[in-house]
């Protein structure tokens, strides 16, 4: 993947199979790179015995252990290492937008099943969390698109106690 990176990929029928396969190429390799990555596609029915096995491996030989699902979801975590490879740590870091609307919107969204979408309708019908706060579920419910349900569910999450009582 690079001078100092190097993937292993590993299907764990293959594994299963052939169980040294793994230690011989990692023992092969020895320490001529800094950064192992063994890439394992789970393709068994019970891979939890032949995970502990591989991570301990992993462990022992200073290797990245990556799981991937499908061949495609294991092409995606290469694609993505090799469009990152040679920019800086902070480009990885979550942007976090700083005007009043899209901080709203994070906080709102953060109760299970409520969207971009009823934020927006929720800062506009209202005007301010302290609003939000202070209307009556009846009052949630109206907003469009918000429904008794995830009004009430909201209504709530903003008055659950922030610490709960001992």
């Amino acid at each position: 993947m690079g001078q100092s990176t190097c993937a292993l990929f590993l299907s764990l029928r293959y594994h299963n199979l052939n169980p040294n396969y793994i230690h011989d190429r990692l023992k092969q390799l020895g320490q001529s790179y800094a950064l192992k990555v063994l890439l394992v596609q789970v393709d068994v029915k019970d891979p939890h015995h032949a995970l502990k096995e591989l991570a301990k491996i992993c462990i022992l030989a200073d290797c990245t252990l990556i799981l991937a699902w499908s061949p495609e979801e294991a092409g995606r975590y290469l694609e993505t290492y090799k469009s990152y490879e040679n920019k800086p740590a902070d480009a990885l870091k979550e942007r976090m937008e700083s005007d009043f609307v899209s901080q709203m919107t994070d906080c709102l969204t953060t109760v299970k099943s409520v969207n971009k979408t009823d934020s927006a309708t929720l800062l506009s019908t209202f005007g301010s969390l302290a609003n939000i706060i202070n209307a009556s579920r009846e009052d949630l419910s109206l907003c469009p698109g918000l429904g008794p349900q995830k009004a009430r569910r909201l209504y709530d999450v903003l008055h659950e106690p922030f610490l709960k009582s001992k």
